[in-house]
């Protein structure tokens, strides 16, 4: 009898060790997607900034010391020493209207569509079919989306359900002013539920598996593509009664009145501040470089127009900074130039300490513009980069301006009137950058404004208290509590990362889900 119970404890400790070791490995994670162990030998297991599947919906309660994302790579005043003295170059390409369960929604390890058995357990519900639509994987390289101004965006989220995606898309559908465009014509299918993977978009999940994906990328304001680049250079979207008179600016979610109009026609005055304003101040050079072409967003809500032209020396809605006080003020408007300059920067290696990169219509993802030559212009920015002589000292921050009508299933934290907004994908590329890594931090564009001000500012913010030309932002985003820090995604003491260059026309990668 004695003999009987010592063999079943030893089996017990045995099996529980097993256990305790993974040598039981799951084949699938909690929501039922492959696990980052059992996806293809030839592709790097990504490594998550958490132990854990993250939460469906972003949490404000704070890490645990040892956690990853919250470790002295991050915390560490140190870190940011060394990060000044290797970063010397950061440039931030800006695509257009994806959101991140459209591109990383079935990534392993990204807190993507949920799923079980690799069937997606969440579906939106379709006015004009009366069905329950789930998310689907789309191969076409040409989509609808949906509208995506500040009402489309409460719609989609509605009251934190995240289900109103096609409704939202049915709504604009009957205000289609082309119907040759996709999902205009009356009765269409509505793509908003569709996803891509590395068949549609293989040099993007490339980029993610061998630097680092961020998907808790939001935009920072629940809005259009005009508000949104507002925030990525100024922290604010706002609307302005006098010019050069920055007290005279109220809040405008949705930017200036009669945005559109007014960007068309190099109109537009925006006296509050804006990053250019302290890195003049503080002789740090910048760049804004633009493809030169159409620009398709609409206005507010709509969700398919007729595209307008954009020009370097014209606010236009990808192109604010002509219309900025400071940037006319400080003699500025000469930063502001074509994409070919760019190119010319990096063979030359005189690149500016900060860039920012738009496309224009064909090149911008924007619907209805084909994903495949979008991914082959931002292959084509970054292979640039990387052969450049300054790729040793350069960071790359990807994403896109907003959701694009696009399905996402993770409701965004609000933290003022203002966002933020849903979220879209977010990758980092750098010869310092985590392999593999997946930053599981809340973030938004204001991460990009706070790495540049902490790396070339010494922390300075875009502060009305602090900046000398005070303006009424109700915040100053850099400093939101919830806002992660990018210091995260790199480790200063690794053998830096190899330039990884791409063919602009890749082969199709493999599906993220079998028989998917």
């Amino acid at each position: 009898m004695m003999k009987s119970l010592r063999r079943v404890l030893q089996f017990i400790v045995i099996v529980t060790f097993m256990t305790s070791c993974g040598a039981v490995p799951n084949q699938t994670n909690q929501n039922g997607k492959p696990n980052p162990a059992v996806i293809p030998s030839n592709t790097p297991a990504p490594v998550t900034s958490n132990t854990t599947k993250p939460p469906t919906h972003p949490s404000t309660t704070p890490l645990p010391a040892n956690s990853p994302t919250n470790n002295n790579q991050s915390n560490n005043p140190n870190n940011l020493v060394v990060a000044r003295s290797k970063i010397k170059h950061i440039v931030i390409i800006m695509q257009e209207n994806r959101s991140f369960d459209s591109y990383f929604g079935t990534y392993p390890g990204a807190d993507g569509i949920p799923m079980q058995n690799n069937q997606p357990t969440v579906c939106v519900p379709d006015p004009g079919t009366n069905q329950c639509v789930k998310p689907y994987h789309n191969s076409s390289d040409i989509n609808s989306g949906g509208p995506h101004g500040a009402p489309s965006a409460s719609g989609d989220i509605n009251n934190g359900k995240m289900d109103g995606f096609i409704i939202q898309f049915r709504d604009a559908q009957k205000a289609c002013k082309n119907p040759d465009t996709p999902g205009c014509a009356k009765g269409a299918t509505p793509d908003v539920m569709g996803w891509h993977d590395a068949r549609e978009i293989p040099n993007y999940w490339t980029y993610a598996q061998n630097f680092v994906l961020q998907d808790k990328m939001f935009e920072p304001n629940a809005s259009w593509s005009l508000p949104s680049h507002l925030f990525m250079v100024s922290g604010w979207s706002a609307d302005c009664a006098t010019p050069n008179d920055p007290t005279s600016c109220t809040n405008s979610l949705d930017g200036p009145l009669n945005g559109l109009a007014k960007a068309n026609a190099g109109k537009l005055d925006y006296a509050w501040t804006d990053l250019t304003y302290l890195l003049h101040k503080n002789n740090v050079s910048w760049a804004y470089y633009l493809s030169n072409g159409d620009q398709p967003d609409c206005a507010d809500d709509a969700m398919l127009c007729q595209t307008q032209k954009q020009n370097v020396k014209v606010p236009g809605i990808w192109n604010p900074l002509p219309g900025f006080d400071t940037v006319k003020n400080d003699n500025q408007l000469g930063n502001i130039q074509t994409v070919d300059q760019f190119f010319a920067a990096t063979k030359n290696g005189t690149l500016p300490s900060v860039s920012w990169i738009v496309p224009e219509n064909s090149v911008s993802e924007h619907p209805p513009a084909k994903i495949s030559l979008g991914q082959a212009y931002v292959t084509g920015l970054i292979n640039a980069v990387m052969q450049s002589p300054d790729w040793d000292n350069t960071v790359i921050f990807l994403s896109w301006d907003d959701w694009g009508g696009f399905y996402d299933h993770v409701q965004p934290p609000t933290i003022d009137q203002n966002g933020y907004g849903l979220r879209v994908p977010g990758i980092v590329i750098s010869p310092y950058a985590k392999k593999g890594f997946i930053d599981h931090e809340t973030l938004s564009f204001d991460a990009y404004l706070k790495f540049i001000e902490d790396i070339f500012l010494g922390g300075s913010r875009i502060d009305p208290a602090t900046d000398g030309r005070p303006d009424p932002r109700p915040d100053v985003r850099e400093n939101i509590a919830l806002l992660g820090n990018l210091l995260t995604d790199f480790d200063f003491n690794q053998s830096p990362l190899k330039p990884l260059i791409l063919p602009e026309n890749p082969k199709p990668g493999p599906a993220s889900i079998p028989g998917s």
